[in-house]
């Protein structure tokens, strides 16, 4: 039985070889490269209609265990360790550790007490030009949520 890690790993290696694009991926399901990409490393499930144009645009060839995993609810965030190693997620781990309270208060002075949903939510990465050297944008907008009062 593949385990859903095992998959991941098999549709990176399979990108990789044929060098596949997520953001070429992402345009033949009709979703952003985020939230394609995300689901194909395993935090957001697929549907079976996705799963064909995922399969169509990578040339995969997923087995019915495959297109089931894919179509499972994951177990979100699961990094393998509490503090990331890699170095590019222990950066972004770090902008949280070190700017996580600033946006707390700011969030909280601007809309009240509350989260910003990770659920109603989208993200967009691109790349900016700089003649220091070019920069990662990075927009996180996701849904203000207050807390109730009951």
């Amino acid at each position: 039985m593949t385990t859903r890690a095992e998959l991941t790993e098999k549709i990176i290696a399979h990108k990789v070889f044929n060098d596949i694009k997520w953001a070429d991926v992402a345009k033949a399901v009709g979703q952003s490269k985020e939230w394609t990409t995300a689901a194909l490393m395993g935090q957001i499930s697929l549907t079976k209609d996705q799963i064909a144009k995922v399969d169509n645009a990578m040339g995969i060839n997923f087995s019915d265990e495959e297109v089931a995993l894919l179509m499972t609810v994951p177990y979100r965030g699961s990094l393998p360790t509490a503090v990331p190693t890699d170095p590019l997620i222990y950066r972004l781990y770090e902008v949280v550790n070190v700017y996580g309270t600033t946006m707390k208060a700011l969030i909280e002075e601007e809309f009240g007490d509350g989260i910003m949903s990770a659920i109603d939510f989208t993200m967009d990465i691109s790349r900016t030009e700089d003649p220091k050297g070019d920069r990662v944008k990075i927009v996180l907008d996701g849904k203000f949520l207050p807390y109730k009062m009951y």
